[in-house]
């Protein structure tokens, strides 16, 4: 084994025993989970995807987005059938992720004594915790494996500080209580798998900042989500922006084949199959006199479309 492998390994042994230790996950294990984002982080190590990006996404579909990520190898990203607060609105955001698991007492006991190193506050219940390392732009979204009676990990307290700190809402794989106080609050939004007056019993808090399963899908801490009526995406950090304007070009291509087809210009056939030349070359005169605001900065959509291949 060469010097570079063994300085590698000994680096992921370091990380994976700083992950053992912790109840939240070090900025070094983070970088090490994302090593393709090339960006701004924030101080714990999480990728700071900027607001203009979570801006864009909001507009862009949850199948203009599957269909991007499909493309890259991520096939499960995606999680449906959700009770939401407020269904209308969509919501984007970085991800703080944290994990639940069925209360053990010795294992509780430990995540405790180690909260306390951690300089996590002591008051009150583990599940503040996630909610006091929220920064604005983040969402948090935690795996209560599915629990909804007695597995409600907030009411519209610990909402309105989630809120306040974050700006955004909540994903949770479980419950909530106060879901009427929770749509009062205003901003705020959720993604809950259920609602239940009980109190969260019999459950506790393991990790924070970890990989999470929410569902069918996979999630890292500094992920990007787009959240809609239809469901939930998490996207990789360093993908976000990529597939923000593939989408946004992708909306753009077919506005264009609806317009066409109603114009009866082309065939369906010609606009469903790869375009011809000419069709092409009709779109791009399109979009230099489109009617509206493009998404998109011409500078960004000439990147786009420099040596693309159709």
């Amino acid at each position: 084994m060469n010097k570079k492998l063994i300085l590698m390994a000994t680096f992921m042994m370091v990380c994976l025993l700083t992950f053992g230790q912790n109840v939240g996950s070090s900025p070094e294990y983070i970088k090490a989970l994302t090593p393709e984002w090339k960006g701004e982080r924030f101080p714990d190590g999480r990728p700071k995807v900027s607001d203009a990006v979570l801006e864009r996404l909001k507009n862009i579909s949850l199948e203009e987005a599957w269909g991007v990520l499909r493309n890259k190898g991520f096939n499960n990203q995606f999680e449906g059938d959700w009770t939401i607060i407020h269904p209308e609105e969509a919501m984007t955001g970085r991800v703080v992720t944290a994990q639940y698991m069925p209360l053990r007492p010795d294992l509780e006991k430990y995540v405790k004594e180690q909260g306390k190193k951690e300089n996590r506050s002591q008051k009150g219940g583990t599940n503040s915790w996630p909610i006091d390392v929220l920064v604005p732009g983040d969402v948090y979204v935690a795996d209560g494996y599915g629990k909804i009676a007695d597995g409600t990990l907030i009411g519209d307290n610990l909402g309105n500080s989630i809120y306040t700190r974050g700006q955004r809402g909540v994903i949770f794989y479980g419950g909530v209580r106060d879901q009427e106080g929770l749509t009062e609050i205003e901003g705020f939004n959720g993604w809950v798998k259920g609602a239940d007056p009980s109190y969260i019993y019999q459950m506790m808090l393991t990790s924070i900042n970890t990989p999470i399963r929410i569902g069918r899908a996979i999630v890292l801490p500094g992920d990007v989500v787009l959240a809609k009526k239809y469901g939930v995406i998490f996207i990789p950090a360093y993908l976000a922006e990529e597939l923000v304007i593939t989408s946004e070009v992708t909306a753009l291509r077919d506005e264009f084949g609806h317009l066409r087809l109603k114009e009866k210009k082309y065939l369906a056939g010609q606009i469903d199959s790869e375009w011809t030349d000419e069709i092409k070359k009709d779109f791009m005169n399109w979009l230099s006199t489109y009617p509206g605001k493009l998404p998109m900065t011409q500078k960004e959509l000439d990147e786009y479309f420099k040596d693309r291949n159709w």
